[in-house]
């Protein structure tokens, strides 16, 4: 009974976890463009932080509550998961081509990110020296996003994606609501998978790595998978890469600024399977900047492997 209590309050922490960010996202967004803050800068920070919101929540909480595990595990596991099994449902619903900055600029850096985690993680910690440097790095990644998006190069989000203006008080109360829900939901996850952990035996690494990961991750699947079956792929590359720069440096930069986090050595080989990961994406980019269904296919292979490597 105790185990249904707990996983009923896993999957209503992930619930709220989705809408909040939803209603945050919605909320944060019509208050910067009333304020005169342009569309483009708006869909560059709040929108494509918003998918991230529950891996930020999530981690933070774990954090707090010192369960590092899953603080690093969800980070790393969203990694794997959104490239592996998002991807790879992605394209094998809908072949995908991958746009020249994407395979060429956005892989390599995320692959480069995850070896600069594996470096910081390797004497045993997150210290907020590395934090610092992980989000000095991401205001130099917004940069770069901001600019090549002025010359035109990459597309923003339109008007009607970024933000359907509200009101100011509807505004308010939506950010309000949708951060409530965001804490709410992160705590009854993070507190529910912990307790499940412990009633199976299970670490808080894999626990981490697998379901909480999975959890926050259900925007990227619901954006990525959508996109795919309205044929247009792009966007579900561009949002699976970019949350998971966004995981690296700002999640886990903003986690150990406000807290050391401690980096397991266990989380090394996870840490090397998300570059190995990013580095297998760019090599079936390659050919022609294609992803097809037998690339779908090895991408899901590739994390059954993993999954049976860390069960």
């Amino acid at each position: 009974m105790e185990m249904l209590i707990q996983l009923a309050l896993l999957v209503l922490g992930f619930v709220l976890l989705v809408k909040g960010a939803d209603w945050f996202v919605d909320g944060a967004a019509s208050i910067a463009a009333k304020l005169g803050i342009p569309q483009l800068v708006i869909g560059l920070t709040i929108v494509a932080m918003g998918t991230s919101a529950p891996e930020a929540a999530v981690s933070l909480t774990a954090a707090f509550h010192g369960n590092a595990d899953i603080t690093i595990g969800n980070v790393v596991g969203s990694n794997i998961m959104n490239v592996l099994v998002i991807l790879g449902l992605a394209a094998m619903i809908c072949p995908m081509v991958v746009a020249k900055l994407t395979a060429f600029v956005d892989i390599p850096v995320t692959l480069v990110m995850s070896l600069v985690l594996f470096g910081l993680g390797v004497d045993g910690s997150i210290s907020r020296l590395d934090a610092a440097i992980l989000l000095v790095v991401f205001i130099g990644y917004l940069s770069y996003l901001f600019l090549m998006t002025k010359k035109g190069l990459i597309s923003g989000e339109s008007e009607e994606e970024v933000a359907k203006i509200q009101s100011v008080p509807k505004a308010l109360l939506f950010t309000a609501l949708g951060l409530a829900l965001i804490i709410v939901g992160s705590s009854l996850a993070v507190d529910a998978a912990s307790a499940i952990a412990k009633m199976l035996g299970l670490s808080e690494r894999f626990i981490g790595l697998t379901i909480v990961a999975l959890g926050t991750s259900l925007p990227e699947l619901f954006t990525s998978v959508a996109a795919a079956i309205k044929k247009n792929p792009d966007m579900a590359i561009g949002n699976i890469v970019g949350s998971n720069i966004f995981n690296i440096l700002f999640i886990v930069g903003l986690s150990g600024m406000v807290i050391p986090v401690p980096f397991a050595s266990a989380f090394r080989f996870d840490t090397l399977v998300a570059t190995a990961t990013m580095l297998l994406l760019f090599l079936l980019s390659l050919p022609k900047r294609r992803l097809g269904r037998v690339a779908g296919f090895i991408l899901l292979a590739g994390y059954i492997a993993y999954f049976l490597q860390i069960l």
